[in-house]
């Protein structure tokens, strides 16, 4: 029986094959539905989650890797259910999503940027999101919103 630490609750995965995706895990076992599938190949950044508190593809990290370490997914960045992150707050108020499919990645790209560089340069924003793709071309919009979530408001 598989056990991993996700969004600060242990949570088993049953008998789940060692070699199955994270994002599969998250998604199909245990119902965390807001990391997206994108590309499979880790290339999109949709799938963004923080493992041991840095942005990780979980399209191609399998789950027999990961026992012991901390994981957390975009339903678990906030740190309480009553209070948005201030990044998704960010997001809500730049309108940054349009189709919202790879918003998640992008938030989940963003938190580790700001755990690590609370007042990021536009040059760390750009290093740090360029993984991230959005087709709809919100990237404007995803720079402002990173750069007040940094400030501390709208």
């Amino acid at each position: 029986m598989l056990t991993l630490k996700i969004n600060g609750e242990s949570r088993s995965l049953g008998d789940i094959d060692p070699d199955t995706p994270l994002l599969w895990a998250l998604r199909d076992t245990l119902g965390l539905v807001g990391t997206k599938y994108g590309c499979g190949i880790a290339q999109c950044g949709s799938c963004t989650v923080h493992v041991d508190g840095k942005p990780s593809r979980a399209c191609v990290m399998r789950v027999g890797q990961l026992q012991g370490r901390e994981i957390i997914t975009i339903e678990g960045l906030a740190r309480d259910s009553d209070t948005l992150h201030p990044l998704q707050q960010a997001w809500i108020d730049q309108d940054v999503a349009q189709c919202g499919y790879c918003q998640a990645g992008q938030i989940m790209s963003a938190a580790a940027l700001l755990n690590s560089k609370p007042d990021p340069t536009d040059q760390e924003i750009e290093t740090a999101m360029s993984g991230n793709l959005c087709r709809c071309g919100t990237y404007p919009r995803i720079v402002k919103a990173i750069k007040n979530a940094a400030a501390g408001g709208a």
